[in-house]
């Protein structure tokens, strides 16, 4: 029961990470200029500054966005890590380890098969 309990609590707050950080990276440029024309009627922002300044909010969404999704990357990165799960990459390697260990067995096999062979009188 309390196993279950601490799990759905940090799953709520992973949620809560995930939303926050989406209504700040996702923003579309309708949102922008919303809030930009806002700042415009408040007087805390000149009409002639209101593109550019629409522009520097997107352009701080997309960097947002960017950042987060390293983070994200990086930390399933470390998680997958902790876990002990193979990567993809790790795969690959092994793949490569494996089928340079069976040619070696199969040459090793088909020199041992050449030597074994009886050497016939011509």
């Amino acid at each position: 029961m309390v196993g279950s309990l601490f799990a759905m609590a940090t799953q709520d707050r992973f949620q809560r990470y995930l939303e926050a950080g989406r209504a700040f990276t996702e923003m579309t440029r309708d949102q922008a200029e919303s809030i930009v024309k806002d700042l415009v009627k408040a007087g805390e922002l000149q009409q002639k500054r209101a593109k550019k300044t629409v522009d520097e909010l997107l352009d701080r969404s997309r960097k947002n966005a960017e950042e987060l999704r390293k983070a994200v990357r990086s930390e399933l990165q470390s998680q997958i890590g902790a876990l002990g799960i193979a990567t993809k990459d790790d795969l690959v390697k092994l793949e490569r380890k494996l089928t340079g260990a069976t040619k070696k067995a199969a040459a090793k096999k088909t020199t041992a098969k050449k030597a074994a062979a009886p050497v016939s009188a011509g």
